[in-house]
């Protein structure tokens, strides 16, 4: 199971953009299918976006679509999370994890990630 680390959060007004990184260790990260999930204030943690290994599929919540790119790059270990058009409601704490093999209708189900980082603030100023 890789291990990961969060990074590139912060301040970021509103329209603005902000990338997150996700770097990965002690494992084959090009196997792994690698999600970014968000707890925004007084929310439970959920998806946001996930992305397969290659061929390299995604995933969007309804909310973050086109105006969020999720991308990876297997040979540095690190997907990233490029947020475009931020509005309040983007702010929260993002993490990401990974799955060796998940489908799309299980992406919701917490249990089925691991290698879970600390997170990374990301507050959305108007």
């Amino acid at each position: 199971q890789v291990q990961l680390v969060e990074s590139g959060g912060g301040l970021v007004q509103a329209g603005g953009s902000l990338t997150l990184s996700c770097e990965a260790s002690g494992g084959t990260f090009s196997n792994y299918v690698v999600g970014w999930f968000r707890v925004a204030p007084a929310k439970e943690r959920d998806i946001v976006a996930a992305i397969w290994p290659n061929p390299s599929s995604t995933y969007y919540v309804d909310s973050v679509k086109g105006r969020f790119t999720i991308s990876r790059d297997d040979a540095k270990n690190i997907a990233y999370l490029q947020m475009d058009d931020a509005t309040p409601e983007d702010e929260g704490v993002y993490y990401c994890a990974a799955a060796r093999s998940i489908a799309l209708s299980s992406i919701r189900r917490e249990e089925m990630w691991g290698g879970w980082g600390l997170g990374t603030q990301v507050i959305v100023s108007s």
